[in-house]
């Protein structure tokens, strides 16, 4: 196990996940024991079947991966992530009422002002 203060790992973080890759990296606020930072892939764990796309799931349900990193984190192309997360009732998409109402008022321009277009 290791041990790294916070300012240490301000300082250095890439020495932190080096080391975290190897053993528990322990992180230090005020001498005290606040964090641990442990590698993912020990023991080949991201390589079991359905653990990358568990992680990119929870992480984008959670709010802290956009779609497109999602996919990434999980291994897939965008439309088969949107396909997965669709099977798990998870929304691809979040939008609020007024960015809905927005899209709505220009999908509904559109028709208007495509044929407005002069042919070629």
């Amino acid at each position: 196990m290791h041990a790294v203060s916070v300012s240490g790992l301000k300082q250095n973080p890439s020495e932190a996940l080096r080391q975290a890759k190897q053993e528990l990296v322990v992180v230090l606020n005020h001498d005290l024991p606040d964090a641990v930072l442990m590698g993912l892939d020990q023991d080949g764990l991201l390589q079991e079947p359905g653990v990358r796309a568990a992680l990119a799931t929870a992480l984008f349900r959670e709010g802290g991966l956009s779609l497109v990193r999602g996919a990434h984190v999980a291994g897939m192309h965008v439309s088969n992530f949107i396909s997965h997360l669709s099977r798990l009732g998870i929304p691809a998409v979040r939008l609020n009422a007024a960015e809905t109402k927005s899209d709505l008022d220009t999908l509904n321009q559109w028709p208007q002002s495509s044929s407005q277009m002069p042919a070629l």
